[in-house]
């Protein structure tokens, strides 16, 4: 009996297909899955699946597709399509996906299903369909020594900062100048050779042209005779061609074999490129599902080769005070750059997502022990450097550390409380963990519970707030600093830079006008919760 094909990882048909047409909802079996085929399961047929396939469930929007995932899950295929008619239903799915053990994706509902198909089956059975990014920088290798072949010289690939991508191998190393053997120790030319270049205009004409250009020898630099030509997707530069003269002549038809060289380049680049940029989405999507909790952590894991089983913890970073929420969206870029930065610097396996106006740093694989001081300077250090370095104040929450990648929401949810509460005022620090603001937090949370239910307000200190806000006068925010200062009129009145006696009246004046009696502690309570509210929400 034939051995079924081995098939392509589903990592690698997301990355080829792109968030353009499918999004990745739910896979509970992980990213290496196989994929080995494409199957159109119409609504009118039975729902039926084979191992290894992509099921394309056409017409089956929502609820509808439940027999599918079924059906797949039992026939241990490798992910079901389907689209979606609101974003509520994709929830009902995705626990039916993870419970059939088959991954689910999302189709965009623009996307003709007969494109999916076809370039679905384009991706699983092309035969030069590349299984990883690197592979691609084989092929590079590979090109590097065909040019060799062709031109009878010493070749190399080079990126557009000069960094050696590839080279073709050379039976002589006496035929290698200096150039050649310094860039391919260092894996990048050296600087002084590289300043004469850009004075005599070469890399200029390699940005600029697509034709071949030569390169003269120069013997008292130990460098040979040269023949070079850039490798562009239109405009855009994306590397370069290099081919060193060796003990032999070049080839007469060299400059020939190298246009067409750079133009094979090109496409391995760009291609190279664009699944990177693949890559780096499948990641970004991953890590912003586990951390709302919609993707569960074992398809980030594997993705990544994380042990998920280790302790973590979330960071969330926003702007530095209530006011300034803009400041970090008009700079986001630059923001998730100094964060992304910094905290790499201190743990090699941090992850960063933005989401809306914060970004999140999830820090994975955390040493066990390691102390909430270190945890707290590595923010400290993002907060220092965006002040001084972006002339941006933000806010840092540390999370709470959770035994492993399954309970990261927890912690990105605790990290959301703090941020609340320091958002609302009243804490005094740019980087707080929950002990830091414990009682502020559950303050702020018990107020925004105020401000979204008036049904828990009382309607004397409603009408209080109101009454100030149409006689111009300052009774509520007296009675909250009298009960700040637990009574003492002395202390209160300084806070507000009045007479004691003036102090005196307003509060009686408060009492009279909404038949509030403070000297009760469950009104007194309520009190001080209510008036901290914001003047324009204890008016409604």
């Amino acid at each position: 009996m034939k051995a079924p094909a081995p098939g392509l990882p589903l990592r690698q048909l997301l990355m080829s297909l792109g968030e353009p047409l499918v999004e990745l909802q739910a896979a509970p079996a992980g990213l290496d899955v196989p994929v080995r085929d494409v199957a159109i399961l119409d609504p009118e047929d039975p729902a039926t699946a084979a191992p290894g396939e992509l099921v394309l469930a056409i017409g089956a929007r929502g609820r509808a597709a439940l027999p599918a995932l079924r059906a797949a899950g039992r026939a241990r295929a490798a992910a079901v399509a389907v689209k979606l008619d609101a974003p509520g239903q994709a929830d009902a799915l995705r626990e039916a996906a993870t419970e059939a053990g088959v991954a689910l994706l999302s189709v965009r509902r623009e996307t003709r299903w007969e494109h999916l198909d076809s370039l679905a089956r384009a991706i699983i059975a092309g035969p030069d369909a590349p299984e990883t990014p690197e592979h691609n920088v084989g092929d590079l290798f590979s090109l590097a020594q065909t040019v060799s072949v062709l031109t009878g010289g010493i070749v190399s690939i080079e990126d557009t900062s000069s960094r050696v991508l590839a080279y073709s191998r050379s039976s002589d190393s006496d035929e290698v100048d200096d150039l050649r053997r310094l860039s391919i120790l260092g894996w990048q030319g050296p600087e002084p050779y590289l300043s004469k270049l850009r004075e005599w205009g070469i890399f200029q004409h390699l940005r600029t042209s697509d034709s071949v250009i030569e390169v003269e020898p120069h013997p008292e630099l130990g460098i040979r005779r040269r023949l070079a030509i850039g490798i562009r997707a239109g405009a855009q530069p994306l590397g370069t061609i290099w081919v060193q003269e060796g003990a032999q002549p070049l080839a007469p038809l060299a400059k020939q074999a190298l246009v067409g060289a750079a133009r094979v380049a090109a496409a391995q680049l760009v291609r190279r490129r664009r699944e990177l940029s693949a890559d780096v989405r499948l990641t970004q999507t991953l890590l912003t599902g586990l951390l709302e909790g919609s993707t569960g952590p074992q398809s980030l894991a594997t993705h990544l080769g994380l042990e998920p089983r280790r302790p973590a913890t979330v960071l969330a970073y926003a702007a530095g005070s209530p006011g300034e929420g803009g400041g970090l969206e008009r700079a986001m870029g630059e923001v998730t750059g100094l964060i992304s930065v910094h905290t790499a610097a201190r743990h090699r396996s941090a992850l960063l997502a933005p989401i809306e106006s914060r970004v999140y740093v999830l820090l994975p694989e955390l040493p066990a022990g390691l102390p909430m001081a270190t945890v707290r300077s590595w923010a400290q250090e993002v907060v220092v450097a965006a002040r001084e370095h972006l002339g941006i104040p933000l806010r840092a929450a540390i999370g709470s550390t959770v035994d492993a990648l399954a309970a990261v929401p927890e912690s990105r949810a605790q990290a959301d409380r703090i941020l609340d509460a320091m958002g609302r005022g009243g804490v005094d620090l740019d980087v707080a963990a929950l002990i830091d603001v414990q009682a502020e937090v559950l303050v702020s949370e018990v107020l925004a519970l105020l401000q979204e239910r008036q049904g828990l307000r009382d309607p004397r200190l409603t009408a209080l707030a109101e009454y100030d806000r149409r006689h111009g006068t300052r009774l509520a925010e007296s009675v909250l600093a009298w009960l700040d200062a637990l009574g003492e009129v002395r202390v209160a009145a300084d806070a507000l830079h009045i007479h004691p006696n003036t102090l005196r009246y307003r509060v009686r004046r408060a009492e009279q006008l909404t038949g509030i009696d403070l000297t009760q502690p469950q009104q007194r309570l309520l009190a001080m919760l209510q008036l901290r509210l914001p003047a324009e929400d204890s008016a409604n």
